[in-house]
């Protein structure tokens, strides 16, 4: 089995200009997924928005610099991710076609494998 990150990019400003309703609707999609997907899903967190985010950048003295934010290139922000083990990809597309984001024109779902060593 090998494992896989699915990275939920989105627009932030879509996502909270949403309705209580509509955010409770992607809460339970959420929640279906994971129960459809069962131990397939290892972890899975939603994130803060990207002002509370802070980004480490090299210098010219080769020390790290702290600056507030992600990438300003980004024009999605990373909103979630799960990490999920499956057989091979097709398998790991599949569960990833289950997630709400999916569905919607502002936001989708990067689906990258785990490199493991050995």
């Amino acid at each position: 089995m090998a494992k896989y990150l699915l990275l939920i990019y989105g627009n932030e400003q879509i996502w909270e200009s949403m309705s209580e309703q509509d955010r409770k609707e992607v809460g339970a999609a959420h929640a279906a997924f994971t129960a459809a997907a069962g131990d397939a899903v290892l972890a899975g967190h939603e994130l803060l928005p990207t002002t509370t985010a802070t980004t480490l950048r090299g210098s010219a003295s080769g020390r790290p610099t702290p600056t507030d934010g992600p990438f300003p290139e980004a024009k999605e922000a990373l909103g979630g991710y799960y990490l999920v083990e499956a057989p091979d990809l097709d398998a790991a597309l599949a569960l990833a076609g289950r997630l709400p984001e999916v569905a919607v024109g502002h936001s989708g779902v990067e689906i990258r494998p785990i490199n493991e060593p050995g």
